[in-house]
């Protein structure tokens, strides 16, 4: 009875585990669309780039803090959807690529740093500015081919904003969510 009820839980563990890339993708997707509501409600427009100043980072850096970087980066995807709903078409494949890596990004480092330390605010802090750090430089890059110089100077500032705004938002929460379900921390 003993070996039977071992091997069903056997069983079951490696079923779980079978689906846990099916579970992540569905997860990121949920998250996908989360960032793409949030980005779209909360936007405000930057006219010398047609860029804008948006919320949806903050779930990106949620997404790649608590479920790790797949469903991070799956989530950074979410952002080009929203510019596409925005009439940011020539931004929409830049922010695929620079987001989606900025979610990688959050969530490899902060799997990293968790690791090695017991300060899941300091660990989540340095990977979200990290990969608020790429997200930057990606824009910046982007914009100076597409617009110029000078624009793409102009959203700098903006995107840090963004970035500091993005981890004041996501660390708290994060947090609340460690709380309400401790078993998000394993």
């Amino acid at each position: 009875m003993v070996k039977a009820v071992s091997e069903s839980v056997k069983h079951m563990a490696t079923a779980k585990e079978a689906n846990r890339p099916l579970f992540q993708l569905a997860l990121g997707a949920v998250f996908a669309a989360l960032v793409c509501v949030v980005t779209v409600l909360f936007t405000i427009p930057i006219p010398a780039t047609s860029g804008y100043f948006n919320l949806g980072e903050s779930v990106i850096f949620i997404a790649a803090l608590i479920f790790e970087p797949f469903v991070g980066s799956i989530a950074g995807g979410g952002a080009a959807i929203a510019d596409l709903i925005l009439g940011a078409y020539v931004f929409a494949p830049a922010t695929l690529i620079i987001k989606t890596f900025e979610g990688l990004i959050v969530g490899i480092t902060n799997r990293k740093l968790r690791q090695r330390t017991s300060s899941a605010t300091l660990s989540a802090t340095i990977s979200i500015v990290l990969g608020g750090v790429e997200m930057i430089a990606g824009y910046f890059i982007y914009e100076t081919l597409v617009k110029g110089y000078p624009a793409a100077l102009t959203e700098i500032p903006v995107n840090i904003v963004q970035v500091v705004v993005g981890l004041a938002v996501a660390v708290p929460i994060m947090h609340a969510i460690f709380r309400v379900f401790p078993q998000l921390k394993s």
